[in-house]
């Protein structure tokens, strides 16, 4: 019966290099679009030079949009809901600022004990500083053989 490995020898060998990403100053408007037009959940902030800041997801945009819309109600009826003013807010305002990183020399055993210990859906890939790559449990999976 054949084992299954993992075909990787470091952080390089795994990611998808030069992730989808939205600066910090992009309007959250912006940021719906991206992860909506890319099909992603999740997409790295970066700052003007590059560097990983941040990441929003989906779930940020869902629970920044539900705090603002406005749901009136008349005699106990529920109306339709409406947008309570026009959003002014930056992807900085609603991003987590953790970046769980690795460099691209990280071995491929340490990203998948990372990715278990932090419990995180991906690692950033950083080299001198710079956002080079992304990796997620599907990049792992894409790289198992038996």
């Amino acid at each position: 019966r054949g084992h299954i490995a993992l075909h990787a020898e470091t952080a390089a060998d795994i990611m998808v290099e030069d992730p989808v990403s939205i600066r910090e100053d992009a309007s959250i408007h912006d940021a719906i679009v991206l992860l909506t037009n890319k099909g992603i959940s999740a997409a790295p902030v970066i700052d003007a030079a590059g560097r990983p800041v941040g990441v929003i997801s989906r779930s940020d945009v869902i629970v920044h949009d539900r705090s603002r819309l406005d749901w009136p109600y008349e005699n106990g009826i529920g109306r339709t809901p409406r947008v309570a003013e026009e959003d002014s807010m930056r992807v900085s305002d609603l991003m987590t600022p953790a970046v769980f990183s690795v460099s691209p020399t990280t071995s491929a055993r340490k990203v998948v004990k990372d990715l278990l210990g932090l419990n995180v859906h991906r690692l950033f890939v950083v080299d001198k500083g710079v956002l080079v790559g992304v990796i997620t449990p599907l990049d792992i999976l894409r790289h198992m053989r038996d």
